[in-house]
């Protein structure tokens, strides 16, 4: 490791850049990377996936190799828009493929180089520990960093960085450490392992966790990770989530985070994960991984036919510009005070394949969010120059907006090059140099942005928690609570209700929280705030001590709020609770009330759909209809899969007028059709009971609308009973011998650390991302079919479960058969799966039957194969 010798001062950086421009006039040298270029790997056959797109490659637009340029020439190619200025904070050979960043509470940054990614279309030195932590310091204040340390390296494909203590915390997997610098050299000394299923290493970079992010809650998230994080009393604790995003995360004000995916601009969840894991039964999730932006739409200032499905129609305008997204990441909320209100919570988020930086402004209704392009046809950031690859944007100490520009050609990882992608690159001279990057910051122009930094004494912390920077603000809240100093509590109260805006009383509430500080009396006086985000997060934080104050709120004036006290109140038992819940939902407001409600009656789903339907059928709009609550609840009671309560739900939907319109929400339920309209239904499991309801009976004998009709069909069509003719015996399951057994449990935990991020931990997968695995004929069908897909991959368009996936499922190369044997074991045999256990001699014999195959799979081959071997 390097110590102090490490150091890089701006005068070093300035005569190694004067250099380099020296070289740059000698063709035969410019070309390459401005640092040493790291020693190649052994020689081992290519595991590149050479098999996406057509083969056949036409180059439609002929464009010249685009031009290396110096950070100067650079900043002459941007167009950013009127009243603001792009300025260089950093950039080669002081930093190098800069992926990732973070500040500390006294200015310093600590920049994450990912210095093996795509070094050639071959992905060489991907397995050298090349990868580094450089933190950057501003010396003479005047905004350009002036030094730089080697705080850590030696690290394979590092991801991630976020400021704690005296040091940081890394994201390399599989590991998740907190290094720390305890001499103050700059240089990290002392390391503690906080997790070692933070993905995998070597795993696929594209789909891998990432981004640790302090959040509001006071716990550290991170993006493709179903684990979150949270430092307490000098120790690290997690536990499970639900994982969202692929590249980058952010939060607004009120501690909602967003994310996106390469062509999916931005998402977030509109409540929290956490409640859902309150009631698996619960299917419908209307609010976890929600849409946020439809429109994909972006404007180019420059052709771009070095994307990697330029082939395809649409893809590109006429003219060669990139014509939707296809790999933005890093999206940031702006929470600074330079910009002024009109960029308040806005979104800004990088597409390094259209060279340029996308400006979202965002709305919110009942607790639901949604964005919309800043301006139509141009964009708030763009660069004419094609090596300018925005990869990640930051909110700064100075309330200005950093974005991290990883300066090269290649951005699209090997195992999702297209022939179309590599054809570009080659003709076009994009794979190098590397081994550049820079770090830009966007101002107002006649701004003169200030970094805060943080006082040394706890109390004289506590005010910036009301300052007018988001990040000051957050920082402000990780320091005092990773400091756990009580003492201080009693000041950040007087914030949390004398705070001049409603996001310093938020931040101070959940500062409080972070001290264990809460109390009831600060909870009283803060759901009678006169802010309903401040009521909201109030709500969010209370308990049975404040019960009698939550009840008296349901005819709160915010929709938002009222959905908080759905979460809180439909936990709890009694009639006092349930009286209250039904009142919120009669008052409505928000589409998220029906998820809020059902999350919190888990085993009570049949006993609330009769308190419910207790409540008479008025002449005005049924709410309990219209909501599509009756439908959910329903549906969580078959979801649930017990013969004694679906038999009692039979007898309730009987017992509503037939064929009214209580009794066929009931039945859309039973039958699996979600209530978000836009959702395809997804087939039930045959359930087996131990005798024919009679209910089901009356209800078919009474069934006068077709629409009833059709709902008992399928809903008798999900059941079984013995003697009901045409239905098979229950499966027998073979129990799984020893071997086997110990194969499942390893598949278990390959599957949390690897597969979980992108198909879930319930494996129910993700909207946008990744296909479920429960009840997936492809998964539980022939065992040849997975080990294939493993192996080589596959490519979209695929039906899953009558549903269809235009999506890549890249392969694992660096799964060994036992490997792949073990997860496909446990995911034929988990969720309540029957399908074989898998040998790794099954794994091997495929191998070996596609020896030289690097061409995915399509859905069609797959099934081509499973018809020869029928016949």
């Amino acid at each position: 490791m390097l110590k102090k010798s490490a150091r890089i001062t701006r005068a070093a950086a300035t005569a190694a850049i004067a250099t380099s421009l020296c070289l740059a006039t000698q063709p035969a040298l410019f070309s390459q990377s401005t640092t040493p270029a790291p020693a190649p790997a052994p020689e081992k056959k290519s595991d590149r996936t050479k098999n996406r797109g057509p083969e056949q490659v036409e180059l439609k637009f002929n464009l010249p190799p685009p031009p290396t340029r110096t950070p100067e020439e650079a900043l002459k190619t941007f167009k950013v828009e009127k009243g603001f200025k792009i300025q260089l904070v950093a950039s080669e050979p002081m930093i190098e493929t800069p992926v990732a960043m973070s500040w500390d509470d006294q200015g310093r940054l600590y920049v994450v180089e990912m210095r093996g990614y795509m070094n050639d279309v071959e992905g060489k030195g991907e397995d050298q520990k090349i990868g580094r932590i450089k933190r950057l310091e501003d010396v003479d204040g005047d905004g350009k960093m002036d030094k730089a340390t080697v705080f850590l390296d030696n690290l394979l494909m590092p991801r991630g960085v976020m400021a704690l203590g005296d040091g940081a915390v890394v994201a390399e997997p599989p590991n998740l450490t907190w290094h720390r610098d305890t001499d103050g050299d700059g240089v990290a000394d002392k390391s503690e392992v906080i997790s070692t299923t933070y993905g995998s290493a070597g795993g696929q970079p594209e789909h891998m966790a990432n981004s640790p992010t302090w959040c509001l809650d006071n716990w550290i998230w991170s993006a493709g990770h179903g684990t979150r994080f949270r430092f307490t009393k000098g120790q690290f604790i997690n536990e499970p989530t639900r994982s969202g995003g692929q590249w980058g995360l952010t939060q607004d004000d009120w501690g909602r985070r967003y994310f996106n995916y390469n062509s999916d601009l931005l998402r977030t969840d509109l409540l929290p994960p956490s409640v859902y894991a309150r009631n698996p039964n619960l299917t419908d999730r209307l609010a976890l991984n929600f849409r946020v932006m439809a429109d994909q739409k972006c404007w180019p200032s420059v052709p771009t036919p070095g994307v990697n499905r330029g082939y395809n129609p649409g893809q590109l305008t006429p003219d060669g510009k990139l014509a939707t997204v296809t790999g933005t990441c890093g999206p940031c909320i702006y929470r600074g005070d330079l910009f002024g209100k009109a960029y308040a919570g806005n979104a800004f988020i990088p597409e390094p394949c259209g060279n340029l930086v996308k400006r979202l402004t965002l709305s919110e209704q009942g607790g639901v969010v949604t964005a919309k392009n800043a301006y139509n046809g141009v964009e708030f950031l763009t660069s004419t120059d094609e090596r300018f690859r925005p990869v990640n944007a930051y909110n700064g100490p100075d309330g200005a907006l950093y974005v991290v520009d990883m300066y090269r050609g290649i951005v699209q990882h090997k195992y999702f090059l297209t022939h179309y992608l590599v054809e570009n690159i080659k003709a076009r001279k994009l794979e190098q140099p590397v081994n550049m990057g820079r770090i830009w910051r966007v101002v107002p122009e006649k701004s003169e942005p200030k970094v805060v930094k943080l006082p040394a004494e706890s109390a004289a912390i506590v005010p910036l928690l009301a300052h007018a920077n988001g990040h000051v603000r957050d920082t402000a809240q990780r320091v005092l609570v990773e400091r756990g100093d009580a003492g201080v509590a009693k000041e950040i109260e007087k914030i949390a209700t004398e705070g001049a805006t409603p996001q310093a009383r938020v931040q101070a509430l959940w500062t409080l929280e972070g001290l264990k500080a809460v109390t009831p009396e600060i909870l009283t006086t803060k759901l009678k705030d006169e802010s309903p985000k401040v009521r909201a997060a109030a709500v969010s934080l209370s308990n049975l001590a404040v019960l009698p104050e939550l009840l008296k709120m349901t005819e709160d004036s915010s929709a938002e709020v009222r959905v908080q006290l759905a979460l809180q109140l439909s936990a709890l038992p009694g009639p006092d609770a349930q009286k209250a819940v039904l009142g919120i939902l009669k008052k409505g407001g928000s589409p998220l009330l029906n998820d809020a409600i059902a999350c919190g009656v888990r085993g009570r789903e049949l006993e609330y759909l009769e308190t419910l339907l207790a409540e008479p059928v008025g002449k005005e709009e049924d709410k309990l209809v219209t909501s599509g609550l009756l439908q959910m609840l329903s549906a969580c009671v078959m979801n649930e899969r017990r013969d004694a309560r679906v038999t009692k739900l039979l007898d309730v939907v009987a017992a509503q007028e037939p064929n009214g319109a209580r009794q066929l929400a009931m039945l859309n339920g039973m039958a699996g059709i979600p209530v978000d309209k836009k959702v395809k239904a997804q087939p039930r499991k045959l359930l087996y009971l131990d005798a024919q309801p009679a209910a089901l009976a009356t209800l078919q004998e009474k069934a006068k609308l077709g629409s009833v009709k059709k709902l008992l069909t399928t809903v008798d069509t999900s059941l079984a009973w013995p003697g009901k003719p045409g239905v098979p015996p229950p499966p027998v399951v073979v129990p799984l011998n020893a071997e086997q057994q110990a194969r499942f449990e390893k598949g278990k935990t390959i599957y949390a650390g690897l597969c979980a991020a992108c198909h879930q931990p319930t494996g129910l997968g993700m909207e946008g991302l990744a296909p479920p695995l429960v009840d997936s004929e492809w998964v539980t069908g022939p065992s040849d079919r997975p080990v294939r897909i493993i192996l080589h991959g596959l490519s979209g368009p695929i039906q899953v479960s009558g549903r269809t996936w235009t999506l890549e499922m890249p392969p694992l190369p660096y799964f060994s058969d036992e490997d792949i044997a073990s997860v496909l074991t446990y995911i034929r045999r988990e969720w309540e799966h029957t399908a074989g256990p898998v040998s790794p001699n099954d794994v091997a014999k495929i191998r070996a039957q596609y020896p030289g195959r690097t061409k995915a799979w399509t859905s069609a081959e797959m099934n081509k194969k499973a018809e020869t071997k029928k016949k």
